[in-house]
């Protein structure tokens, strides 16, 4: 079956433009392969009608159910390649499924990179560990808090958060270097620097961050976390096939009116476009996006 518009990415934004388009009464399908930062963070914190916060999985759960009510469809799949086919576009699937759509929209997302000899962070995530200051620095103010990370991008984060709390330390994970200017304003900030790997870290209850173990044995303890490892990956794959125009850090660049990308009848919505990543701009991404959607179908309708 053909698609009008075929949404690649089922979390916060590729949901909010689906709702959208559905309200437009388009034939609209969601393809999501069920992964993402939206399916990690066990609680959002700065969303309006949310004061205590909310959960993706609980957010992802009513943009589904909403969307559907839409006649919205989805399948859980997960897409590999992608090119033009007049007047449209078609995308194969890691099974071999193939979909066709008019119009295309991709809200892949990010994926923070997490080392697998940590995976006692992820229950964490959203409750006592975060990974963006800007939504969650509020969330450490005046609280003992470790940012776990490498290198740079650790150091970083650190001196990004110092203004929220003044116990902090950064524990450098990775052991890559840091460069001496930025070692010297964690000096100067007075900001500890520990350069040691992560044996274990400790956690308590229902993702209740306590501290890590280092591999020497010493404890390292805090209320809260950051992490910040560096490298994370940027689901813009798709696009690369397709021609879209990408940054060095592989983000898409999109008309910052319509979120069009350079090729013509594909948007790009969310953490993969080149804004700051949060749940409240991915979902107004995607409204965007769905309203210049609905505008290009309405035209190819008209011939």
């Amino acid at each position: 079956m053909s698609y009008e518009c075929i949404i690649v990415g089922g979390g916060i934004a590729g949901l909010q433009a689906a709702i959208q388009l559905g309200r437009y009464e388009h034939r609209v399908l969601v393809i999501d392969a069920g992964s993402g930062r939206s399916v990690l963070c066990r609680k959002y914190h700065n969303l309006l009608g949310w004061p205590e916060g909310v959960s993706g999985e609980y957010l992802r759960q009513l943009g589904r159910q909403h969307a559907e009510n839409h006649d919205v469809e989805f399948a859980d799949d997960f897409i590999v390649d992608a090119y033009r086919d007049e007047p449209g576009f078609v995308l194969k699937s890691r099974s071999g499924r193939e979909y066709h759509c008019l119009t295309l929209l991709l809200a892949t997302g990010v994926v923070d990179r997490i080392p697998d000899d940590l995976p006692e962070l992820l229950p964490c995530l959203g409750i006592t560990v975060y990974v963006c200051p800007d939504c969650d620095g509020y969330e450490i103010r005046g609280l003992s808090t470790l940012v776990l990370g490498s290198g740079e991008a650790g150091a970083r984060m650190a001196l990004t958060l110092q203004p929220r709390t003044h116990q902090l330390v950064y524990i450098n994970h990775g052991r890559q270097a840091v460069e001496p200017d930025t070692a010297a304003r964690l000096k100067h900030k007075q900001i500890p620097v520990i350069d040691q790997a992560i044996g274990e870290v400790l956690v308590e209850g229902d993702g209740h961050f306590r501290g890590v173990r280092l591999t020497n044995g010493e404890m390292v303890q805090a209320e809260r976390a950051f992490v910040a490892f560096g490298g994370n990956q940027v689901n813009s794959q798709l696009a690369e096939k397709l021609g879209i125009e990408r940054l060095e850090n592989k983000h898409i660049l999109t008309d910052p009116r319509t979120k069009m990308t350079n090729v013509r009848n594909v948007w790009a919505a969310g953490d993969i476009a080149v804004h700051s990543e949060q749940a409240a701009i991915a979902m107004g991404d995607g409204s965007q996006a769905a309203i210049w959607i609905h505008k290009a179908l309405s035209a190819l309708s008209d011939r």
